[in-house]
């Protein structure tokens, strides 16, 4: 059986570049070689675009963009052309792609911005569309979308440039600590912080404006947060739920990725009843934003047990130890399996 050409996309312009090269290297190492032919096209962090041939070990610890083993690379805008255009010293060589996989987290990737390449090269996607990611990176829209939808979220106040300091001082006292300042469209937790007075606002907005022209404040919501992966189109495929269990603070970059002094739970510690309940929202949330492909809806659970939208991760990560992956290998599926799934359906769309 001839093998199937996937692109896999990495790096970016993104402060999440780091998290892009992790997640990449466990797509690539876990993806069935049977059946698919794996492509790397890493985007270094200024923003060129290389394929690369090297070993999968490179990306880990960022060697991977050198001359021996990195070839400047386009997309072919062209529909009928579905490749690579490899531009080598003097030549042009056509590589032909079946399907495209990007683990490009953040802004530049996870934003809509690649999936709208994709979509007018005509090249099957393999994770959400163009809208749905744009949508899934803007707090304020996924959550007037999802509240539209049903499914209560977060008190929220979003401020501009310029927007008086004045009014989001005004709208936390409304609100009341402690509450969250965020970017409106940043991942991993960048830009984020937990404030719990008033004097500490001021430092938090422009803490968040560094991440995105736009900030959100949001109402802390008691009780821990729970996670939701689905898989799929019309029929959907989900996850068992996890559990955040924090010892302080709340799961920032330095959690996420190290898990000092936090724990992930999966399945997690709640009633059979509450998790069919959370995988029910999150479905209805998934199509609410349109989404296709893969997504991770986060929620929260408080202490009364209402669930509450708090996010969703379109490009979520996908290493073997990743919340994304942990979750449907607790449901029954391997990573290997997961990522066929993803693609096969991608492809299916297409047929």
């Amino acid at each position: 059986m001839e093998k199937i050409n996937v692109v896999v996309f990495f790096g970016g312009c993104s402060p999440e570049y780091s998290v892009s090269l992790s997640s990449a290297s466990g797509v690539v190492l876990n993806l069935d070689r049977d059946k698919y032919n794996p492509l790397m096209v890493g985007i270094t962090q200024e923003g060129c675009w290389y394929y690369y041939r090297g070993p999968v070990e490179k990306l880990l610890n960022d060697t991977w963009h050198n001359p021996q083993d990195c070839t400047p690379v386009v997309v072919s805008p062209n529909r009928g052309d579905r490749c690579l255009i490899l531009l080598k010293e003097g030549d042009l060589e056509r590589v032909p792609v079946d399907a495209a996989l990007p683990v490009l987290h953040g802004q530049n990737g996870e934003d809509g911005t690649i999936q709208g390449l994709l979509e007018l090269a005509g090249i099957p996607l393999a994770g959400c569309g163009t809208l749905a990611s744009a949508l899934g990176m803007d707090k304020d829209r996924a959550h007037k979308l999802v509240s539209l939808a049903g499914v209560r979220v977060p008190r929220h106040f979003v401020m501009e440039r310029h927007t008086a300091l004045e009014e989001a001082e005004a709208f936390a006292e409304s609100l009341g600590y402690p509450l969250y300042v965020k970017p409106v469209k940043a991942g991993s937790s960048y830009g984020i912080t937990k404030i719990s007075q008033k004097a500490h606002l001021s430092a938090a907005v422009s803490l968040a404006f560094e991440y995105d022209n736009q900030v959100i404040l949001e109402e802390n919501i008691p009780g821990f947060e729970v996670g939701c992966a689905v898989l799929g189109g019309r029929d959907l495929v989900v996850g068992e739920v996890d559990e955040i269990e924090l010892s302080g603070g709340f799961f920032d970059f330095t959690e996420k990725y190290t898990l000092k002094t936090s724990a992930i739970h999966v399945p997690a510690r709640i009633s059979p009843e509450k998790a069919a309940e959370i995988k029910e929202k999150a479905k209805v949330i998934y199509r609410a934003l349109g989404c296709s492909g893969f997504t991770r809806v986060d929620m929260f659970l408080t202490p009364d047990g209402e669930v509450i939208f708090n996010e969703i991760n379109t490009i979520p990560g996908f290493t073997e130890h990743s919340r994304y992956p942990g979750m449907m290998k607790a449901a029954g599926h391997s990573f290997r399996e997961v990522l066929s799934m993803i693609i096969d359906q991608a492809l299916a769309v297409q047929e």
